[in-house]
């Protein structure tokens, strides 16, 4: 494909992710009540019976706005994933565009997780951010402060879980290798404590490190999985070649 074509590929791409993501936002619209309660859940965990408050006329509708398209990016990853892939699987080898399904469910599955570890380290993370406050100052959040929060957090906690994905693809292109990862494990270290502690919406330790930790479990993890799939690889091209 010419550069020309690749650009008309990606806009086909971004305006078929962007009609999913709209469709996914008019759902959220509806299902707003029940997300609010929802994301409610951890705060009133520490303060029962507790309720947001609104500081402007328009912060209902702002909000309501916001959530929609924070629901629509949840709902309509499927299909950004799976049009991410689309736009990749032309420049891989037919044996490396096998992955397509396992990438897309597994790329799945890990931001809802990520998402999922995000809403259940909010309770402890706001409990210390209520002690470290100290006694004299109550918590009394604005709607949109708190939802924009917990929306955020699950959203980045989702595209960090994406790490091992990335790493995983990377070394399927041949882009970087399982000995290479390994070799630099210190520094990777380092990046993600520094990465984490900037993306992390909060900013508290228990968020950072509910973050940090995973992030570097999955780099394990992707060295593992990039030996077992160069195991295979050599398998195949020894049987190929006694053949």
């Amino acid at each position: 494909m010419t550069l020309w074509e690749h650009l008309a590929e990606l806009r086909t791409r971004i305006v078929r992710c962007v009609i999913a993501v709209a469709l996914g936002a008019v759902v959220g619209w509806f299902l707003y009540p029940y997300l609010l309660a929802f994301l409610l859940h951890p705060y009133r965990q520490l303060i029962p019976d507790a309720d947001l408050i609104a500081t402007s006329p328009l912060d209902g509708l702002t909000l309501r706005i916001q959530m929609s398209a924070y629901t629509g990016i949840a709902i309509a990853m499927p299909v950004l994933l799976w049009q991410l892939w689309r736009f990749i699987t032309p420049g891989l080898y037919p044996h490396e565009k096998k992955y397509a399904l396992p990438f897309t469910i597994s790329a799945l599955l890990l931001f809802f997780l990520g998402a999922t570890v995000a809403y259940f380290s909010l309770n402890p993370a706001l409990h210390f951010l209520i002690d470290i406050g100290g006694s004299s100052i109550k918590p009394f959040y604005t709607a949109p402060s708190y939802l924009k929060l917990i929306m955020f957090m699950m959203l980045v906690f989702g595209l960090g879980f994406e790490f091992p994905v990335i790493l995983v693809g990377l070394q399927i292109a041949g882009v970087v290798t399982p000995a290479w990862l390994a070799k630099h494990r210190r520094p990777a270290l380092i990046i993600i404590l520094v990465v984490v502690a900037v993306i992390t919406p909060s900013g508290d330790p228990i968020s950072m490190l509910a973050l940090a930790i995973p992030m570097y479990v999955f780099y394990e993890a992707s060295i593992l999985i990039g030996r077992y799939l160069n195991r295979r690889k050599r398998k195949r091209a020894e049987k190929a070649g006694t053949a």
